[in-house]
């Protein structure tokens, strides 16, 4: 019988309090919408929190030895669902991503990284293959690119972007070195860095100095040169066979001035909405942009622009604070759980928060690309809310029976 005392209530406070934070910016981000619809986001947010912590009340009794038995089958089922939301999804500004139930939308997307993770770990616990053994990197790339692909083909840029990151973090954990990490996502670094000729010369020159620091072997060596330099070559065609449109939205991401009305709207106006916010923000409800509609799609993939403007700077590093120190209790866990599946899977689903946490938050300073990845726990959206506290529930559960082998 599961004893509720026991459970980890600090992890479980920080997840409830960035909920509930994510309630009040999602009131306060559309208070003054034109549409009474809009203005009621909050209310079925606060449904949705509801039934999140039912599931996380369900989850949180289940064994996981259930996920690990059923974790393939599991990932089958998710194929299944991303597969049929391409031909019976419901589709909305050209995207294909959620099945509707009336009023409900599901994303079986946000579902597709928990049961990768589940499939992830359960090839991780048990395969007896060396961390660096060919066999075992191709089969775990295999099982993450196809849920991957399926995505991008609705298409979701975003989502499909925290699936390879998925595959690093338990590469990590399951014991590749930092070495093989690095060279694996070389290609993908110089392909970025050949877009201007010094920068790649420079990116060159620290690829040389680490081979050369760290002697892998003339074979390794040889081999990972000639990828990166194989991958820079490419960049020019790459380049030329994007879509215009594509081209602007990169363009805009390094310079948002050169399309002010379109490509570069969104972060020029959540740039000067954080930066009004000042360090003690103009107070709830009270943000001009936010009122006066200047900052679009503020109740879901910006809504930590509304929190820098309306709560200022001190605000923001309360929702930080509460996200590190939810993700340092969950790598604790990680690091002392005697099953390795548990393990895996509490690493797994942090690095979901950690990416998501560092993508939204960079999008709205405007260090990172604008993806559409949701800020967990706080943007609205009942399926990323119940994604959330179903690994809160999870990462909850693996400290609980923590001795279990």
């Amino acid at each position: 019988m599961l004893k509720y005392s026991d459970l980890d209530w600090k992890l479980i406070s920080s997840a409830l309090a960035l909920s509930l934070i994510g309630v009040l910016m999602i009131m306060s981000a559309q208070y003054h919408a034109d549409s009474e619809f809009a203005q009621h986001y909050y209310q079925r947010q606060l449904i949705w929190l509801a039934i999140a912590i039912v599931v996380f009340a369900v989850v949180v009794h289940l064994p996981l030895r259930l996920f690990d038995v059923t974790a393939y089958l599991l990932y089958g089922v998710m194929l299944a669902a991303l597969v049929a939301v391409l031909f019976v999804g419901s589709t909305r500004m050209g995207a294909s991503r959620w099945f509707s139930f009336g009023p409900i939308n599901l994303a079986p997307s946000d579902l597709a990284k928990l049961t990768l993770v589940f499939a992830l770990a359960r090839f991780f616990a048990y395969t007896k293959l060396g961390a660096a053994s060919k066999r075992r990197l191709a089969l775990s790339f295999m099982l993450t690119v196809v849920p991957m692909a399926l995505i991008l083909k609705q298409p979701d840029l975003g989502t499909s972007l925290v699936f390879p990151v998925i595959l690093l973090a338990l590469w990590f954990w399951s014991g590749l070195s930092l070495l093989h990490l690095f060279l694996i996502i070389s290609p993908l670094v110089s392909l970025l860095a050949a877009s201007h000729w010094l920068a790649w010369a420079v990116y060159f020159v620290v690829l040389l100095s680490i081979l050369f620091l760290l002697r892998p072997g003339m074979l390794f060596g040889v081999s990972a040169v000639v990828t990166n330099l194989a991958s820079g070559i490419v960049t020019p065609f790459l380049w030329n066979r994007l879509a215009e449109y594509q081209k602007l939205r990169i363009l805009s991401f390094l310079d948002p001035g050169l399309d002010p009305r379109g490509a570069g709207y969104q972060i020029i106006q959540s740039k000067i909405a954080i930066g009004s916010g000042g360090v003690l923000g103009k107070g709830l409800l009270e943000g001009s942009q936010t009122r006066l509609d200047f900052l679009p799609e503020r109740h879901t993939d910006f809504v930590f622009s509304v929190i820098g403007e309306e709560l200022g700077l001190w605000g923001a590093m309360i929702v930080i604070t509460l996200f590190t120190y939810l993700l340092y209790r969950a790598i604790r866990i990680a690091a002392r759980c005697r099953s390795r599946f548990a393990s895996y899977v509490v690493f797994g689903a942090s690095s979901i928060f950690l990416l998501q946490l560092l993508v939204n938050v960079g999008m709205t300073l405007g260090v990172m690309p604008v993806t559409g990845l949701a800020l967990p726990f706080i943007s609205y959206g009942g399926t990323s809310l119940v994604l959330s506290w179903t690994i809160v529930a999870l990462i909850v559960s693996a400290d609980y029976h923590w001795q279990e082998y």
